[in-house]
């Protein structure tokens, strides 16, 4: 029998991060500390984090000093500062722990599994948070749901009522859908729509809520992720799209998606998990993918010459 969750670490503090660690920082019962080491650290301690105005003072661990293990861990990097990262896990992990990644992408709870065991994981996504991040300073105003769970979640088990309930305590509003599999795939087929889309027109979400032309794009690059989930045994159809424009309305117009966020910023993309990802995919099942392989290329000069 597994315990409630009471200590939570994160890994990562840019806008999924912030949004987390303030929500079980604020509620009654857990401990949580932000994980970071070198510069990274020295910035969080020194600054801290500032959630929708509010300042949280939350405790900053260094991943390589001696500590216990946490009851749940929640990865929220950029992907290419996964790999290096993953080692830093290993005094946060015990046998008890819950490890769940709300990052972008198809890979990261394999990364994460190949280290720590997937029996520890819980895939999550999350679906029309509007946080936008300036420095140390994350600002949202609708706090999205959150997807989470094992990959097939007809029994619910003990690991994820567990993650339920603490999410409960700390209003996370979530959902444990039935087919997680499915969910990874449908925030994928928003994301490799949205991001590159919003980068490439430097658009915030605004423009896609006015402007058909936007849409169309989004929808384009969104299709062929439709076509590719079939061959990988994943049921999307054009009914999943629909279900997309019906949150994009829902989110602020002056909301930007985290690619756009980097490129203004000049800071590296997430194009690989991206657009590159439905490219090799496509290669892989010999599929066609031309929106996607055009937008791939636009990315990367932007990548560039951005900033």
């Amino acid at each position: 029998m597994m315990q409630a969750i009471q200590t939570v670490a994160v890994l990562g503090a840019g806008a999924m991060g912030a949004y987390f660690s303030s929500r079980f920082f604020e509620a009654d019962g857990f401990s949580v500390c932000l994980v970071a080491k070198d510069d990274r650290l020295a910035r969080l301690r020194k600054d801290g984090l500032i959630v929708n105005g509010q300042s949280y003072p939350i405790p900053v661990i260094d991943p390589r000093e001696s500590m216990d293990p946490v009851d749940l861990i929640i990865v929220a990097l950029k992907h290419h500062h996964l790999p290096q990262a993953v080692p830093d896990l290993k005094n946060l992990a015990g046998e008890q722990t819950t490890i769940i990644s709300v990052m972008n992408g198809l890979d990261s709870e394999r990364i994460i599994g190949a280290e720590y065991g997937m029996d520890k994981l819980l895939y999550a996504v999350s679906v029309g948070i509007d946080a936008v991040r300036q420095g140390n300073r994350v600002t949202y105003s609708k706090p999205g749901k959150h997807y989470f769970g094992d990959p097939d979640n007809t029994h619910i088990s003990e690991r994820a009522r567990r993650v339920s309930q603490a999410f409960d305590k700390a209003g996370i509003i979530h959902e444990i859908p039935v087919d997680m599999i499915r969910m990874v795939w449908w925030k994928f087929m928003i994301n490799v729509g949205m991001n590159p889309a919003s980068a490439v027109m430097r658009a915030p979400y605004g423009v896609f809520q006015t402007r058909s032309e936007a849409r169309a794009l989004m929808e384009a690059l969104m299709r062929e992720v439709i076509v590719l989930a079939a061959s990988e045994g994943v049921n999307l159809t054009d009914q999943d799209l629909a279900e997309w424009l019906t949150v994009l309305y829902t989110l602020s117009p002056q909301g930007k998606t985290s690619m756009l966020q980097d490129i203004e910023a000049g800071f590296k993309t997430e194009v690989e998990i991206f657009s590159q990802k439905v490219v090799e995919l496509g290669q892989h099942h010999g599929i066609p993918t031309p929106v996607n392989q055009t937008i791939l290329q636009i990315v990367r000069v932007l990548e560039q010459n951005s900033g």
